[in-house]
């Protein structure tokens, strides 16, 4: 039992980055969780791939102005650079024969080279590991706070929109018909977006902040076909992630950020093989006939 004690829960009893790392876990997966679950319906995954890329130069911009790793400089800067390439390749979208993720693929490009040419140029390489890998065992005061601050307005704003949004998922040409919610409902779930890998970025850096939010959510598809179970679970299974994530690391020394992701493709991989709502194990060892 000592030994148990030691491996799961002393660390965070004796240390104080162990126990703020978790609080950052904690308000990560509440924020990211469900915006994760509504990214995946929307099919838009790999368009918050490249928005997290996409925040990399205002970060880096925020570094250089603030002249350091300023918290609300780098904020500040990666909320601008997410809205900036995601309105910017809309618009492009819409304004030439190039599809919507063509475009944003050309924006988040440019913006992943320029965000690590500034910080390369202007800060030493620890300062470009902080901003590509994040720091979620160095979380101080003002950084929890922040997180806490987006998990709570993501929470605030799903909970007004929630219908909304589950329409569009489901038959966006019906919520257009019926009402003028469509566009405000995109540019606000966009914005949830935009703050949620922003959030990502300060624990776990630009090139792992959107780990957390679409691992758990693929994985909770395979446990459940209702939205609100989905989201619970996408929940609970970033949270779960980031603990087992900085246990491993605490235990081998392995880096936290890459820790707590690798522990979510793990999770991933358990619920393709053997989730009950559409995993492999249903494809290869079917039920009985007529059984769902």
């Amino acid at each position: 039992m000592s030994t148990l004690y030691d491996a799961l829960i002393g660390p965070f009893v004796e240390f104080e980055f162990m126990r703020r790392a978790l609080v950052g876990m904690l308000a990560l997966a509440l924020g990211a969780g469900p915006v994760g679950v509504f990214l995946m319906l929307r099919r838009m995954s790999l368009m918050g791939d490249a928005m997290a890329h996409a925040i990399l130069p205002g970060a880096a911009l925020g570094f250089l102005l603030a002249g350091g790793l300023s918290l609300f400089a780098m904020t500040a800067g990666g909320v601008i650079a997410g809205f900036t390439v995601a309105m910017g390749a809309g618009l492009v979208a819409r304004a030439t024969d190039l599809k919507e993720d063509a475009s944003l693929a050309a924006f988040y490009l440019i913006s992943l080279a320029l965000g690590v040419l500034i910080v390369s140029v202007k800060g030493s390489n620890i300062d470009l590991l902080h901003v590509l890998f994040g720091s979620v065992l160095a979380l101080d005061n003002a950084t929890l706070m922040t997180l806490a601050a987006f998990a709570t307005v993501s929470l605030f704003v799903l909970a007004i929109l929630w219908r909304p949004l589950v329409l569009e998922c489901v038959d966006p040409g019906f919520l257009r018909s019926v009402s003028n919610a469509g566009a405000p409902t995109h540019l606000a779930f966009l914005a949830l977006v935009v703050l949620n890998l922003v959030g990502g970025f300060h624990a776990l850096g630009t090139l792992m902040a959107v780990g957390l939010m679409m691992l758990p959510a693929a994985a909770a598809r395979f446990w459940a076909a209702d939205l609100t179970r989905m989201v619970i679970i996408a929940i609970l299974l970033a949270l779960l992630s980031g603990v087992s994530g900085l246990l491993l690391s605490y235990h081998t020394g392995a880096p936290s950020g890459p820790s707590i992701i690798l522990v979510a493709g793990l999770f991933y991989l358990f619920s393709l093989a053997l989730g009950p709502v559409g995993g492999l194990r249903r494809k290869f060892v079917p039920g009985r006939h007529l059984e769902a």
